[in-house]
């Protein structure tokens, strides 16, 4: 028997803008700003030279701004799925080291913090270290937001947040340097 059922389309690509975001900020993650080159990031978003500087006219600079927040924006992400269906901080807090320890298990580098490994790693000016402050702030309040939904007093969510914040990021580049998430699994027992 035939089958007659229409042809499946292909997956429509991304945006050209959008693939050059998420290749810049998987390759800064990776290797940092200073280690990858323009070319490397066109050849990995399969985007032509012009497109780079049609989206992000002042080139890899602009590109690392708008990289960083994306990353930033998918670690927020990340936070709100860990924290929304919890009952309690120290559940969430659990299950966002959880699901971070599934990251760096499943991806099989051990790639630095998306922002830092951009920002603070990149050209020293001040416009790079103003949006990494801003990124990591919005990473504090959320956390410090939920903290305070889950039942924490408003001054013990604010020092909750920025101590997770800490534990996080220390947690990070321990888990790098050991190769090891079971680093980020074991942080909510120190909270």
């Amino acid at each position: 028997m035939n089958d007659v059922s229409p042809p499946k389309k292909a997956a429509k690509p991304r945006p050209t803008k959008d693939r050059l975001i998420r290749a810049a900020a998987h390759l800064f993650s990776n290797r940092g700003y200073h280690g990858v080159g323009l070319a490397e990031i066109l050849a990995e978003a399969q985007a032509p030279k012009g497109s780079l500087y049609h989206h992000f006219p002042n080139g890899k600079s602009d590109l690392a701004m708008a990289s960083a927040t994306w990353a930033s924006d998918q670690i927020l992400l990340l936070v709100a799925a860990s924290f929304e269906p919890s009952v309690s901080f120290k559940d969430g807090a659990e299950t966002l080291c959880q699901k971070l320890a599934e990251l760096f298990d499943s991806a099989g580098k051990w790639c630095g913090c998306p922002v830092s490994s951009t920002l603070f790693e990149g050209p020293d000016n001040s416009e790079f270290h103003r949006h990494a402050a801003h990124l990591f702030e919005g990473w504090i309040t959320e956390v410090e937001y939920h903290a305070h939904r889950l039942g924490l007093a408003e001054e013990d969510s604010v020092a909750t947040a920025q101590k997770f914040y800490i534990l996080l990021q220390g947690g990070w580049q321990l888990a790098r340097m050991r190769r090891s998430a079971d680093v980020l699994r074991s942080l909510p027992a120190i909270l």
